[in-house]
């Protein structure tokens, strides 16, 4: 028999149970639970993934509207990004995966469950995910703050979040879509030769009412800047607390790091992983699983509540959340924005920033 060790990654996650009867019994037995989710977790309420067809870094270059350098050129342009993004996932809804997830959070407590999303769409907080347990590795899309001081607002849901960025969809589209296809260097004119003047003057844009001169900018964390540190800290004081019994992997291939060293810390330390993913062909860093692991390929809105079931119950309260829009396509937006585009990085793909 060959060498697990030595296995292709996807010949080693073909070791893994895909029973859930026996992670049922794995679950009920679990007194410390770790979970790291990813886009792959709001599929199903209409939000795209990062790194898939028509993923939004396939769509747009991240270095002309996620860095702070971006910012800096064209601080209108960035904020027109992020107000679109605010605006669809406002539009979108938690689905029946992130209610079961919460309903874990609030049965098992804090000493016993913890979660960390690399998603901002604010969906886990809006199904009710206790915040304690909710660590964000990159903010969220509806928090705020100020590009000169330390001025900080979570949670605002406002749409617009200021009369400046109203979203028209077909004028934003257009314009991100002018931006995706030029370069960093292309500072002085657009692709059509064109005057690349700002978006939208500075004076118009919303300034910071603590200082009062600095911009208000998205919280996420943009490509080039740091993780946040406290969380970073809150998650490894968990971790070193107690060993986890069980970590679920839920939507991501967690191929960038942190994230994709927290799995294999808890591997390490004794955990099953069980990874919930839509392409059991491309695992990234999860493709290490071994016989006493689970993998179950598909929507998470439709794994979570059968695979939760024995803690979280029936959830009759959200059916019919768990459903993948009918008639949603692979690639969202105007066609235009799928053509011609250079992949980024692939840690780039990964990341929703």
């Amino acid at each position: 028999m060959s060498n697990p060790i030595s296995m292709p990654q996807n010949e080693r996650a073909s070791l893994a149970s895909t029973s859930v009867e026996k992670f049922h019994t794995v679950l009920k037995s679990s007194t410390r639970i770790f979970t790291l989710c990813g886009a792959g977790l709001s599929v199903a309420s209409g939000l795209d993934t990062f790194r898939g067809a028509g993923g939004i870094w396939r769509s747009y270059r991240s270095t002309a509207l996620a860095t702070p350098e971006a910012f800096e050129r064209d601080p209108g342009l960035v904020r027109l990004f992020y107000a679109y993004r605010r605006h669809k996932a406002l539009q979108a809804k938690p689905n029946i995966g992130h209610h079961a997830l919460a309903e874990l959070t609030k049965s098992l407590g804090e000493k016993a469950f913890i979660c960390l999303t690399q998603n901002i769409d604010g969906l886990s907080q809006r199904a009710n995910h206790p915040r304690e347990q909710l660590k964000l590795l990159h903010s969220s899309l509806f928090d705020i703050k100020c590009a000169s001081c330390p001025y900080y607002e979570p949670d605002n849901f406002n749409d617009p979040v200021h009369p400046s960025l109203l979203v028209d969809e077909d004028s934003v589209t257009a314009r991100l879509s002018a931006a995706a296809k030029s370069t960093p260097k292309d500072n002085s004119t657009s692709p059509d030769g064109a005057s690349n003047s700002p978006t939208i003057p500075l004076v118009d844009l919303p300034h910071c009412p603590s200082c009062k001169t600095g911009l208000l900018r998205p919280a996420v964390v943009w490509f080039g800047e740091a993780l946040p540190e406290d969380t970073l800290d809150e998650i490894d004081q968990w971790i070193d607390k107690e060993p986890i019994d069980l970590c679920l992997v839920i939507g991501t291939t967690a191929t960038v790091y942190p994230a994709a060293s927290y799995v294999h810390v808890a591997q390490a330390a004794g955990a099953r992983v069980a990874v919930i993913n839509m392409d059991s062909k491309d695992l990234g860093s999860t493709g290490t699983l071994r016989k006493k692991d689970f993998l179950f390929e598909g929507d998470a809105a439709r794994i979570l509540p059968d695979i939760l079931r024995p803690v979280v119950g029936g959830l009759e309260a959200f059916a019919g959340l768990g459903k993948t829009m009918e008639g949603r396509k692979e690639t969202t937006g105007n066609s235009n924005l799928q053509e011609g585009f250079e992949d980024e990085d692939e840690e780039m793909n990964e990341v929703q920033k």
